[in-house]
């Protein structure tokens, strides 16, 4: 019995030692990189890209919450820095407890464009409170909506999932046959229900990248039918719709809950022309 014994508590200490070298691993990221916000350039190739618009700037940025004042300013000097053509905003965009976006709005208006500063609501947005800071702030909301920014290059927006009725159809409807069309929609699921085929580009956030992820591989959180239908397929980066149109999920920016091989992200996506 004592050797049998001995045996057990041996197996015992070589399971814990991993398991607390892991864990280990994860609170020290959790403490130190996942508190670093991480600056995303991606390249987006296609033909349909206009070839005056080839090397055209897209900054993106979502999830900002309960984002500190000092990394705000932050995101603002970067953003400012990259030289953007124009500046997206993917929801949940309240800096405070009870949701007020002004503090975030009004710094990132300062931000400096080619062709202007447009977004849509998120879950956690009121939306009849966020447009029209947004407006004062001389950014454009879209709601199931969308416009020319330049010829052949259509942006359309959509409401939130959770809150309203997206309709991508009808935030696409006046983009022509031969315009490039991004489209943002902060929950990235709708893309699985609706028709995307007229779209270029998906632009969501809602994720957070999991939050809380096992090595950013795996995130425990998304597969309750909470927060995705779709499990890990919108955790974070590049992934597709129903119909194939590529998406881009960022993790999001600001500060909501503790994030664990999660890292806060500030996307920037230059598109280049295939022809």
């Amino acid at each position: 019995m004592r050797k049998k014994s001995k045996v057990t508590r041996i197996i015992a200490v070589l399971i814990a030692i991993p398991i607390a070298i892991v864990a280990a691993i994860h609170i020290t990221h959790a403490l130190t990189l996942d508190r670093v916000i991480e600056y995303t350039e991606v390249p987006f190739y296609s033909a349909r890209i206009p070839v005056e618009m080839d090397g055209y700037r897209v900054a993106f940025i979502t999830d900002t919450h309960r984002i500190s004042d000092a990394k705000l300013q932050e995101v603002v000097d970067r953003l400012n820095e990259w030289q953007a053509d124009i500046l997206l905003l993917g929801g949940d965009l309240g800096s405070r407890r009870d949701g007020d976006p002004r503090r975030t709005i009004e710094a990132l208006a300062q931000v400096v464009t080619t062709d202007g500063i447009f977004g849509v609501e998120g879950n956690h947005d009121k939306y009849r409170e966020l447009f029209p800071v947004m407006e004062a702030n001389n950014m454009t909301p879209l709601s199931n909506s969308g416009l020319l920014i330049r010829e052949s290059f259509y942006l359309a927006g959509v409401e939130d999932k959770w809150n309203r009725d997206p309709d991508i159809a009808q935030a696409t409807a006046d983009a022509g046959p031969d315009d490039f069309v991004i489209l943002i929609s902060h929950n990235p699921d709708i893309s699985m229900r609706q028709d995307t085929s007229n779209i270029d580009l998906i632009l969501s956030g809602h994720t957070h990248g999991g939050q809380i992820t096992f090595f950013g591989i795996y995130a425990p959180a998304l597969w309750p039918r909470h927060i995705t239908h779709y499990g890990q397929r919108f955790m974070s980066g590049w992934a597709e719709s129903r119909d194939g149109t590529p998406i881009y999920v960022s993790r999001g920016t600001g500060e909501y809950l503790p994030r664990v091989f999660a890292r806060p992200q500030v996307i920037l996506i230059t598109l280049y022309s295939e022809e």
